[in-house]
């Protein structure tokens, strides 16, 4: 068993002034490699933050997450971004295109960020034409209906080949016909490179196409609902935490 992500005990408390809020309460799982997940959940579930934990975004207050065998739970800002850069892709409900450039320099941003210069353009060519999109390389997003938009977002996503691709209710701004083109273009992607997709959403229909749904009440799983399929067993895994402080710098601040 390959687990690309393990999450034990994870807690996140958020201070506003006096009062804390225990966003996650000591949540534990783990996701295969290539496996296709939804987070669900009502409002104030916790979902957004433990997207923040799983996507680099945000630490934790406690306990211990692996990304791709990797302890990235208590790095510093600088070596969050090392792995987020290399080991996440983000779709979000609203593009977050940069409107002023093509659509190929939107895809290049990973890579520019990541330090990538030869070949760069065609790379970023490469993951819009895998999305359909090989013909609209010099638009710019306002040139471009939102599902072409959304599909741009996820030639962005996946042009540095990530572990994974966190999908932040990637059909949420469309209308039912193109975000099931969108799920499809997505679970395509997963089958054809094996890359795990992690889907938030509030949509029962989008998660009824994932393997498996993680639910989230009050920062807590909901374990009864979160039987009705089986979870993956934990495994040890390599800690290659060494590897991620030499990359970022041992001195890095937050």
């Amino acid at each position: 068993m390959d687990n690309v992500i393990e999450v034990n005990g994870i807690t996140k408390v958020y201070k506003m002034g006096e009062v804390e809020v225990h966003a996650l309460c000591g949540v534990s799982f783990s996701i295969e490699r290539g496996e296709v997940v939804a987070i669900m959940g009502p409002s104030g579930s916790g979902k957004s933050t433990l997207m923040n934990m799983i996507g680099c975004l945000d630490r934790p207050s406690g306990g211990d997450y692996y990304l791709d065998g990797e302890l990235v739970s208590s790095l510093t800002d600088d070596q969050l971004a090392v792995i987020r850069n290399k080991k996440v892709g983000f779709v979000f409900q609203s593009f977050n295109l940069l409107s002023r450039v093509s659509s190929l320099a939107n895809v290049e941003l990973p890579l520019r960020y990541a330090g990538i210069t030869n070949g760069r353009r065609d790379l970023a060519r490469a993951a819009l034409e895998s999305v359909g999109l090989g013909d609209r390389i010099t638009h710019r997003p306002t040139e471009l209906s939102g599902g072409q938009q959304q599909r741009v977002a996820v030639a962005r996503a996946i042009v540095n080949n990530p572990a994974i691709i966190m999908a932040d209710e990637p059909t949420g701004n469309l209308d039912s016909k193109v975000g099931q083109e969108i799920m499809d273009l997505l679970l395509s992607l997963n089958k054809e490179r094996g890359t795990t997709l992690i889907i938030v959403t509030h949509d029962a229909n989008v998660a009824a196409q994932t393997g498996r749904v993680i639910r989230l009440i009050d920062g807590h799983l909901d374990e009864e609902s979160n039987e009705s399929k089986p979870k993956p067993k934990p495994v040890p895994v390599k800690r290659k935490r060494a590897k991620v402080q030499k990359e970022a710098g041992e001195g890095s601040e937050s």
